[in-house]
């Protein structure tokens, strides 16, 4: 009989049991995670301005230097129904992963059962059992217990944790994104008031140039062709004002919307002061982007996740063993509750040994390598995009500095040819197409100016998402290997 419980033996029967469960064989994931050192990006950031370290704060948009804005943007992450809902999809995980945790402790429960019964007179009771009524009580405290022997119930808790956390990491994005947005909707109308500037110069220009005419219709100088021409200018710019006041506000209440309030929000909106400047790049790019960007984060959390799904799906494939029992008291009689004689104690060991199941265990590992290798293909393509993203960023910046310093030289130009052509035109040297030319160059070239401000204030902003936004450095340590 010692023979039969001999380690040998023991090890003879495991290895029968596993030979006789279902079989995962031929089923692996096929996708690779990208490697972050093939990314070369070095020579397409070559003479971006550079400081060691230096990333972005999480309060990235102070930099800009305009309370309004600060005061917006507390007000859309505090007030937006976005972030709300970030916050219950963090709740929904967070209790989710708990729940998973569950089958890896001990299940205590106690129950309480009442049952007033009559026994049939002509069943297996004869009297006076048979034919009366008859409360029978119980009271019962159970416990059970799977033992995760194969890692299933581990494996299934850490891939809940892991979303879990890459919903935590998600509530960071929503709140870049929506950040980014409210900085992107202010720099829109600071570019509104900028072109409005322009506009109603222009008016002031063409209600001159009509007064100079009439003047010299006067003087007999000029027809009234040059005169209609001259008038027929100024309804156009007023049109031109129009346009700019409705997109004023519509600026404010796409802000006041933001901000997770009404439209009359809006109104108290004053004209953006926010100033543009330089985006200094840490040194470390693209290497670190990975571990600062909360979308690439919560991406591998979720690959790190599906890798876990894919563990408890082929721990399925092993016996698994239930442990069950129960201590109670029952009676149908209510003074002999508690006596010793009214003792119920049971105890059970239960092995499920899947053999066959028509496919299913197969099936449910297939779905779980397909989804790992869905999340790893979309955190590759995150990461990807997240470089491509700073570096189409710094390119339109380089592009931008280059376009205001001829935008500059061109406006200078422009202005002097203007004031020579009017000039000219008091003095009956010109006519009045010459006025017309100078003096469209020169709105062209200042509304070139007004875009190319908004352009650089508008690239900053998304430089910045781009690196990241000031993710923490702590949430990134904590990301999965």
């Amino acid at each position: 009989m010692i023979g039969i419980f001999s380690p040998r033996a023991a090890a003879s029967a495991a290895a029968l049991l596993l030979a006789a469960c279902a079989s995962p064989g031929g089923l692996a994931p096929k996708s690779a995670q990208l490697d972050p050192a093939s990314l070369q990006a070095s020579r397409s950031m070559a003479g971006a301005p550079v400081a060691n370290g230096q990333w972005p704060t999480a309060d990235w948009w102070k930099r800009f230097g305009d309370p309004q804005l600060d005061a917006l943007v507390a007000e859309a992450l505090s007030g937006n129904p976005s972030m709300g809902a970030a916050r219950a999809r963090l709740d929904r995980a967070g209790a989710f992963a708990v729940a998973s945790g569950a089958p890896l402790t001990p299940l205590v429960g106690a129950g309480a059962e009442v049952n007033r019964q009559r026994y049939s007179a002509t069943g297996i009771f004869p009297p006076p059992i048979g034919g009366s009524y008859y409360t029978q009580t119980e009271l019962a405290l159970q416990f059970s217990y799977e033992i995760d022997f194969w890692g299933k119930n581990r494996a299934a808790y850490d891939a809940a944790l892991g979303q879990a956390r890459a919903a935590e990491v998600d509530a960071f994005a929503a709140r870049l994104l929506l950040s980014a947005a409210v900085a992107h909707a202010y720099a829109q109308l600071g570019h509104a008031f900028d072109q409005l500037d322009v506009a109603q110069a222009t008016l002031v220009q063409r209600q001159t140039i009509f007064d100079v005419t009439r003047q010299r219709l006067a003087a007999g100088l000029d027809t009234k062709v040059e005169l209609k021409q001259a008038e027929a200018a100024i309804p156009a710019a007023r049109q031109r004002i129009a346009q700019l006041e409705e997109a004023i506000t519509l600026a404010r209440n796409q802000l006041a919307a933001l901000a997770g309030k009404g439209p009359d929000r809006g109104l108290a909106i004053e004209r953006p002061r926010a100033q543009s400047g330089p985006v200094a790049l840490p040194s470390t790019l693209p290497a670190d982007l990975l571990g600062r960007r909360p979308d690439v984060v919560a991406q591998r959390w979720r690959v790190e996740a599906a890798r876990r799904d894919v563990d408890s799906a082929k721990a399925q494939f092993y016996p698994n063993i239930n442990l069950t029992a129960l201590v109670g008291v029952q009676t149908v009689s209510y003074g002999k509750l508690l006596s010793p004689d009214s003792r119920i104690p049971q105890a059970n060991a239960a092995l499920l040994l899947p053999i066959f199941d028509g496919g299913r265990l197969r099936g449910n590992l297939g779905t779980r390598d397909a989804d790992y290798d869905l999340a790893v293909e979309q955190y590759n393509q995150t990461v990807l995009d997240a470089v491509r993203e700073v570096v189409d960023r710094l390119a339109s910046l380089r592009s931008v500095d280059a376009q205001s310093a001829d935008a500059l030289a061109g406006l200078s130009a422009s202005e002097e040819a203007y004031s020579v052509a009017v000039a000219r035109y008091r003095a009956g040297l010109g006519n009045y197409l010459q006025v017309l030319a100078a003096e469209t160059q020169v709105l062209d070239q200042k509304n070139i100016k007004a875009d190319l401000r908004y352009r650089e204030l508008d690239l900053s902003i998304d430089l910045i998402r781009a690196l990241g936004g000031g993710f923490e450095a702590a949430a990134a340590a904590r990301q999965p290997s």
